[in-house]
């Protein structure tokens, strides 16, 4: 198994207590092309409309996923915001063990 569909099992893994529409929203923005710095740059109409959900569902459900913690604002272009995915979603870690100074 490639290293990307590893990933992507492991998130499936990891979002497990969420609804469905949560998973697809996180999923999504694992899959979609990003940026260098991860944000996915493409408006929630154009994400919505690639998965079959409405406008109004995809936001709603977009902003339950960051105040969940796995997705956080990246940037802004005029009123439109990019989001990427956090730490948390990748599974990354994201604490730097402390070492005694010599």
């Amino acid at each position: 198994m490639n290293d990307d569909k590893h990933k992507m099992l492991q998130l499936l893994q990891r979002t497990a207590g969420m609804t469905a529409n949560q998973r697809l929203v996180v999923m999504l923005y694992a899959m979609h092309p990003a940026d260098r710095s991860g944000a996915v740059v493409e408006t929630a109409a154009g994400l919505a409309q690639l998965v079959g959900m409405s406008p109004t569902v995809f936001s709603r459900t977009r902003r339950q996923v960051i105040e969940a913690g796995w997705l956080e604002e990246t940037e802004r272009l005029a009123h439109i915001k990019y989001y990427r995915l956090t730490p948390k979603a990748t599974g990354e870690r994201v604490v730097v063990e402390l070492r005694r100074a010599t």
